[in-house]
């Protein structure tokens, strides 16, 4: 059966906790890298005792991280089963709809009353569409598990593509009309020429299953089963389309790593230092450092932490803020693992983005999901399965927003 979650009393009182811990280790992890880098001074290299002490530390700030953004995510939800009094008071639906889903969820079309399947909307395939406070709620999860969603600019759409951007950047010119002062109005004139490139809406499944048992369970636990197994599903399959999609030939979004996204040239091969970092801000225009952050993989943020700027200053520091990222020169930064590690010295490897993603991401939603229900794939297991469809589309929209790190090959 599904458990009963932690109120949200509880869940904060957890958070001050983890902080409080997090904050403890990283005075801990200071005093060991200092120690592993004048080490590395005095000795040419640090000790084991000192390494393993360094990835011990680095290991339980992983840890914290991870429990406070689970604590995090469940903290921030607006829906929670029962809620309130016993009442939801985000996620309401018809009395008439939320019974007749839910009956759909529980016994099949095949287990309704002429009625209750009337309640049902098909799409053209004949799939149930989802109530939209349901698909709303998996939509609202999807920014608070991973990143795609955090940073990227979020758009509805009635049709199968959109135009990456419809008209030229506004041109602004300073001057008065009536006076023929400063600047005319040919010289503020757009060229209003439409971009012909597109970004595709592309359709996307998750595939869950429930046990019998469970599905006796009350209505807002199913809801909340649902909606949290397929928002985690689906914010990691847009986390990953937004990195390294392969674009509308393959049925997926335009990834990050396979557009034409500007790189920029680590100094060495086969590694990157605090140098390729500090100057990886200044390959974007000042509007888009402004509001800009790195994105590497969880490896590559574990060997940032030793690393220092020109004043011996550590450049990686944790957040001890409830809902913020760690920062890297002052930068926010967050961890995607589909981004690459960094590899062997020969090989070529994408390891960083930094940039305004909001100004250079575009993710598109087309209307809402639709549920169909395999009842005898999993019969043996005593279990009904789900898949459940979404059609979202994804692309770069002003490359020149974004700058990739790239170590070069030999």
């Amino acid at each position: 059966m599904i458990s009963k979650p932690k109120n949200r009393k509880g869940i904060t009182m957890d958070l001050k906790q983890l902080q409080e811990q997090l904050g403890n280790v990283f005075e801990e992890f200071k005093k060991a890298r200092d120690a592993f880098h004048e080490e590395k001074e005095k000795l040419g290299d640090a000790t084991q005792e000192t390494k393993n002490l360094v990835t011990k530390l680095n290991e339980k700030m992983d840890e914290l991280k991870s429990r406070i953004d689970e604590l995090e995510t469940k903290a921030n939800r607006p829906f929670m089963p029962g809620g309130e009094n016993g009442k939801s008071k985000q996620n309401q639906m018809t009395p008439e709809q939320k019974a007749a889903f839910f009956k759909f969820i529980r016994e099949g079309k095949s287990g309704m009353t002429p009625e209750e399947r009337k309640a049902l909307v098909q799409d053209s395939a004949g799939e149930i569409l989802v109530p939209e406070a349901l698909d709303n709620e998996i939509v609202r999860e999807l920014p608070k598990i991973t990143i795609a969603r955090q940073l990227a600019q979020v758009r509805t759409t009635t049709s199968n593509r959109q135009r990456r951007r419809s008209l030229n950047e506004v041109k602004v010119v300073w001057g008065k009309l009536e006076t023929g002062i400063g600047a005319q109005w040919a010289e503020g004139e757009s060229d209003l020429v439409p971009d012909e490139e597109y970004i595709y809406v592309e359709d996307v499944f998750g595939w869950t299953t429930i046990g019998e048992d469970e599905l006796e369970d009350s209505d807002q636990n199913l809801e909340a089963y649902l909606s949290d197994s397929y928002a985690r599903a689906f914010a990691e399959a847009e986390d990953t389309a937004m990195f390294v999609g392969t674009g509308h030939a393959n049925g997926q979004p335009e990834g990050i790593l396979n557009s034409a996204v500007p790189t920029f040239n680590a100094g060495q091969v086969g590694a990157v230092n605090a140098d390729d970092f500090i100057k990886l801000p200044y390959q974007v225009k000042a509007q888009y450092r402004r509001n800009g952050a790195y994105v590497v993989n969880s490896q590559t943020e574990l060997a940032l932490r030793l690393l220092k700027d020109g004043n011996q200053q550590y450049l990686w520091q944790p957040s001890l803020i409830a809902g913020k990222p760690a920062t890297f020169n002052g930068y926010p930064i967050y961890t995607q693992d589909d981004i690459p590690t960094l590899r062997a010295t020969g090989t070529e490897a994408k390891v960083a983005v930094f940039g305004d993603f909001y100004q250079g991401y575009r993710i598109l939603n087309r209307n809402g999901g639709s549920i169909k229900r395999l009842e005898e794939k999993f019969i043996e297991q005593g279990l009904v399965g789900f898949r459940y469809k979404r059609r979202v589309g994804g692309g770069v929209i002003r490359p020149d927003a974004l700058v990739i790190l790239k170590v070069p090959s030999a």
